[in-house]
C-alpha cells in the first residue's frame, strides 16, 4: 500500500468563464461575417468600392482617435489647472474604442465603431461597462483592491506564500553588506 501526499483544494481546475468558453468561438465567428459581407459587397459594387470603403473607415477611425486624445488631452489640463484630479474620462474612452473598430477592416466593425459615436449608444454602453465592473469586483473580493490583487498572487497550488528575501550566494563577497548611501546631492 502506497500513501502519497494529500491533496490540495487548490490543485483541482476551476472551471472556465462563460467569456472564455465562448470568446474564441465568437471571433472565429465575427471573422467569418466581416469576410463574408467583404466578399458580397465586393461583388455587388466591386473590389474598388470595398477598397475604398476600408480606406475610408481607416481615415475615420484616426480622425476619430486624434479628435479623442486632444479631448482627453485638454480635459487633463483643465483640471490640473484648477487644481483637481479628472474624475471621468468623459467618453474618450469610448471614442478612442470607436476610432480602433472603424480602423478595424470590415463593416461590422465599421457599423459598431459608427454607432458608439452616437452620445444616447456611449451612455448606454457606459453604464453597462461600469455596472459590470462594479458586480465583478464585488463578487470577486469584499474589501478594497489590494485583496484583489493579494488574491491574485496568491494563486499557487499549495496556496502557500512566504514572506522574506532572496541572498543570492554567487555574489562575490567583497562587496559591502552594509545599506547603500542616499542618492542625494
Amino acid at each position: 500500500m502506497t500513501t502519497g501526499a494529500p491533496t490540495s483544494p487548490y490543485t483541482a481546475r476551476r472551471r472556465r468563464s462563460r467569456l472564455r468558453r465562448y470568446l474564441p468561438l465568437a471571433l472565429a465567428a465575427w471573422l467569418v461575417l466581416e469576410i463574408w459581407l467583404l466578399t458580397l459587397v465586393a461583388g455587388a459594387a466591386g473590389g474598388l468600392t470595398v477598397f475604398l470603403l476600408l480606406v475610408a473607415g481607416l481615415v475615420a477611425g484616426s480622425v476619430v482617435i486624434k479628435r479623442a486624445g486632444r479631448r482627453a488631452f485638454a480635459s487633463l489640463n483643465e483640471a490640473v489647472r484648477q487644481g483637481g484630479s479628472p474624475a471621468r474620462g468623459g467618453g474618450n474612452g469610448l471614442m478612442m474604442l470607436s476610432g480602433l473598430l472603424l480602423m478595424i477592416p470590415g463593416l461590422v466593425s465599421d457599423a459598431a465603431g459608427l454607432l458608439l459615436l452616437l452620445p444616447p449608444v456611449q451612455r448606454a454602453v457606459g453604464r453597462l461597462a461600469e455596472n459590470a465592473l462594479e458586480r465583478s469586483l464585488r463578487r470577486v473580493a469584499p474589501g478594497s483592491l489590494g485583496d484583489v490583487f493579494q488574491q491574485a498572487r496568491m494563486h499557487r497550488p499549495d496556496g502557500k506564500v512566504v514572506p522574506g528575501e532572496v541572498i543570492r550566494d554567487d555574489e562575490p563577497h567583497d562587496t559591502p553588506q552594509g545599506p547603500r548611501p542616499p542618492l542625494t546631492r
